[in-house]
């Protein structure tokens, strides 16, 4: 079949018109940024806790499989209508009559909570038969522990989902500080819990941080509520409820995908003994730059991008999707160079004291240098399904995701048989899986945008350049000292080598006139010029 021809570029935005656009993404996406810093920051503190009290154990690997569930429920029921569904269809309302505005989010608020009570129960009564499709029946011992977690774990959904509910609207009210920081405040619940009970309830202290953890984030976002009139009504039949749910139903189908490739997954990692573990501590150093970055930045431009869909600014759409894949680049191409070249110094630093030993290091890093080729697919492929969602196609980023589930199974079953790489044949089939929807994506979105013109491929010369110019600085201040210091501190290495690194690509970054950087520190200089 032949592929159409792309529609000739648009002329561009009147400039006033779209440096105020992108001045305001950026602005969004630094305030976003500065709660995923901190929600990150507190995501590896959450996971050292968890390594210094139970190592790569068991009980590890039961709260990993056990966590599934309701994380699948969340993601199911709420986290896949934020962004797809929620947040498009809440941002045409906002800024119009109030009273039908907040009609339309109590309605939606009343029907996802009565949805996910529902399944919340029907699941803590099922939860043995559950688990047997999670766990292999080899691991007889891991069984009963995950099935009780997965009980004390389901009643903090209900939580999580009317946070995630908060955040959509917050979101499309432009108010981005509190929501920004939700996750933060979930991260500290998780620690508390540990910290506080890990000696009387073991790995079940995980479980009680989760609900404090969600309870926290709901307090968190209330105040921005505040003059909300809420309705104890289900407003089924009100044009933007049913547009909800039918922007929300391929979003189903596409998770359906998920959770059919994470059940695979978990399964499959539950016949090699701390694998679920190990995975779970070399995903979580994957996760930090995804997180402080690509949903950043996504979240960020996600408003915008409805925005001008709805009013047919295709000139402006593709300027903003275009900047916001600069940044990602910006940010996330050092982020993979850097965590490869000190995959070794970063985990020990993290992670090995108490239970996680150096064996543990060394498994872990090597899973995370196999992680990290898909973290710049994985990064604009979020941006990318933003840019659909913005555009009111739910229905072929999901279909993709039953593709890359494919690639996902063909992987794995292929290297499990032909070579004995254990585990880790399952994280190279992840990251192929991640790879492979991100190429499908940018094959789909070329056809229905038109992206030449826009100088990406200049922006990921320049970045790509600047990267290998830091490896080579990281490589050489990681062979002096060590040629000074017979076994130097993991601490010390990151601060020479990969401080040194960070400020060379910084330094090539602005010589090169990286477009996305000096975007970033005009609005940042603009911004604090207009607060002094």
């Amino acid at each position: 079949m032949c592929l159409a021809k792309p529609p000739a570029p648009e002329p561009p935005a009147p400039p006033s018109i779209a440096s105020s656009t992108v001045r305001t993404i950026a602005l969004a996406a630094l305030l976003i940024a500065l709660g995923n810093i901190a929600s990150r920051f507190l995501g590896l503190g959450r996971v050292a806790v968890i390594a210094y009290f139970f190592g790569r154990s068991t009980e590890v690997d039961a709260f990993t499989a056990a966590w599934t569930i309701p994380i699948t429920v969340y993601d199911l029921l709420i986290n896949g209508a934020i962004s797809a569904a929620l947040i498009p269809v809440f941002s045409e309302y906002a800024e119009g009559d109030q009273r039908e505005f907040w009609q339309i989010v109590s309605g939606v608020i009343n029907v996802a909570l009565l949805a996910l009570a529902s399944v919340v129960l029907v699941l803590v009564w099922q939860a043995p038969a559950v688990v047997g499709v999670l766990v292999q029946a080899s691991r007889a011992e891991m069984i009963p522990l995950t099935v009780t977690l997965v009980r004390w774990l389901l009643p903090a959904v209900v939580l999580m989902g009317l946070s995630g509910l908060l955040t959509a609207t917050l979101y499309a009210r432009q108010q981005f500080l509190l929501p920004a920081f939700a996750s933060a405040v979930f991260n500290v619940g998780i620690i508390v819990g540990a910290i506080l009970l890990h000696q009387q309830l073991a790995i079940f202290s995980l479980a009680v941080g989760v609900l404090l953890g969600a309870l926290a984030q709901v307090l968190l976002q209330l105040p921005g509520l505040r003059g909300m009139v809420y309705r104890p009504v289900l407003s089924l039949s009100h044009p933007a409820v049913r547009r909800v749910l039918w922007l929300y139903a391929p979003v189903a189908l596409g998770i359906s995908f998920s959770m059919v490739g994470t059940l695979l997954d978990r399964w499959l990692a539950s016949g090699f003994v701390t694998a679920l573990a190990t995975m779970q501590y070399a995903t979580t150093l994957i996760q930090f730059p995804l997180g402080l970055v690509a949903a950043a930045v996504s979240l960020a431009v996600l408003p915008t991008l409805s925005r001008q869909a709805a009013s047919g600014d295709e000139a402006a759409f593709r300027q903003t999707l275009a900047m916001g894949i600069k940044v990602v680049l910006l940010f996330v191409l050092p982020a993979m160079f850097g965590l490869a070249m000190l995959a070794q110094p970063i985990t020990a630093l993290l992670f090995e004291r108490g239970a996680f030993g150096a064996a543990d290091t060394a498994i872990t890093a090597l899973a995370l240098l196999l992680y990290l080729p898909s973290l710049p697919a994985a990064a604009i492929d979020q941006l990318l399904i933003f840019a659909f969602y913005a555009r009111k196609n739910t229905l072929t980023p999901n279909l993709v995701q039953g593709a890359a589930i494919l690639i996902y199974l063909a992987t794995a079953l292929l290297l499990l048989a032909s070579t004995q790489l254990g585990f880790l044949a399952l994280v190279l089939a992840n990251a192929a899986q991640w790879i492979g929807h991100a190429l499908l994506m940018w094959w789909l979105l070329r056809r229905q945008v038109a992206l030449g013109g826009l100088r990406l491929g200049e922006a990921a010369a320049k970045a790509l350049l600047a990267c290998l110019m830091m490896v080579v600085a990281v490589a050489a201040l990681q062979a002096g000292l060590h040629g000074v210091l017979p076994a130097p501190h993991p601490l010390l290495v990151l601060l020479v080598a990969g401080g040194g690194g960070a400020l060379l690509y910084l330094g090539a970054s602005i010589a090169l006139r990286v477009e996305a950087l000096v975007f970033f520190t005009d609005a940042v200089r603009r911004k604090l010029g207009r607060a002094a």
